[in-house]
């Protein structure tokens, strides 16, 4: 297991999410090993699993003692806020992560993070943003160094496993003789990350007689570099409102991939061809509606010949 964190100082304090589970574990115990000894470890009950959530929790809180790092935790009813927001799980609990995060970084006064994304998890979210409709801004899928805006907190998120695969990280875990908490969700085809992991790329790789993933990493590699040249070359009003001559001005193409962007730093999730051209619509002269509804129940608005979004992150 080879991560990228050449680059990035072990002196300097920096936040990283823990799970329990085998990647997270596999990525704190690399950065401690590797001198990084001023990290937070951060872990969010998301209450979904009951006594094996609290579980989890001691056990991140127990291995954070036992490196001499600091623990923050927190709990969170997922399942209400998927129901009040009008979301799926998956995406509520994300939601809640970001939102636990960003109040750590505030806590702690460090806005820098680790979270332990790996090459697999690259290739499925390539698939599931094409399967979406994202086009060419959502197939760069995860970078490994990038800012999200939470709130009003700019976060900076580092992703070093980036390049790395499962199987390595498994490699690791072993040599290691590293202990890890299963999360039974993992497998549950009700769990649509699953059913991406474990029924539809074995499937394509049966047909097509080899390990698609690897082509899969490559293109979101490919588009991801594309899209970094794009978002330093094109600046279209401001940090988080758009204009609507600018946009008007721009190409079909370049309009989408302005808009895209723009619903991604506004933190909107499941950004699809669909809803990319309904609020493209809001750019005509005389558009019959100033308001697109988004995921969440927020929206997208224009008004002063400028497009925002309104309603909670």
């Amino acid at each position: 297991m080879n991560p990228a964190v050449a680059s990035y100082p072990s002196s300097a304090r920096y936040l990283i999410g823990v799970s329990g589970g085998r990647d997270s574990v596999a990525l704190l115990d690399f950065l401690a090993q590797s001198g990084f000894s001023k990290l937070v470890v951060c872990h969010l009950d998301h209450g979904l699993r009951g006594r094996a959530s609290r579980a989890d929790a001691r056990f991140v809180e127990q291995l954070a003692k036992k490196m001499r790092l600091v623990f923050v935790s927190e709990k969170a009813d997922v399942a209400r806020i998927a129901a009040e927001r009008k979301l799926s799980v998956e995406t509520a609990a994300r939601q809640a992560r970001y939102d636990f995060f960003a109040r750590a970084a505030r806590a702690k006064k460090c806005r820098t993070l680790f979270l332990a994304h790996h090459a697999d998890d690259q290739a499925e979210t390539f698939l599931f943003n094409l399967f979406r409709g994202a086009g060419s801004a959502g197939l760069g899928a995860m970078r490994a160094d990038t800012t999200r805006m939470i709130g009003k907190t700019e976060l900076r998120i580092l992703r070093p496993l980036l390049g790395v695969w499962r199987a390595e990280i498994d490699e690791y875990i072993r040599e290691r003789g590293l202990k890890f908490r299963e999360d039974a969700t993992n497998q549950s085809l009700e769990n649509s990350r699953s059913v991406m992991r474990h029924r539809i790329l074995p499937l394509i790789a049966e047909h097509f007689g080899r390990d698609v993933k690897p082509a899969l990493w490559r293109a979101a590699e490919i588009f991801a570099a594309q899209n970094e040249w794009l978002e330093k070359s094109l600046h279209v009003g401001e940090a988080d409102r758009l204009s609507v001559p600018e946009l008007r001005a721009l190409p079909e193409a370049l309009q989408r991939f302005a808009i895209h962007q723009w619903l991604k730093q506004q933190a909107v999730r499941e950004i699809s061809f669909d809803l990319v051209e309904s609020v493209r619509a809001l750019l005509a002269e005389g558009a019959a509606k100033s308001k697109v509804n988004l995921p969440g129940a927020r929206h997208a608005r224009r008004r002063a010949k400028m497009l925002f979004v309104d309603g909670r992150r």
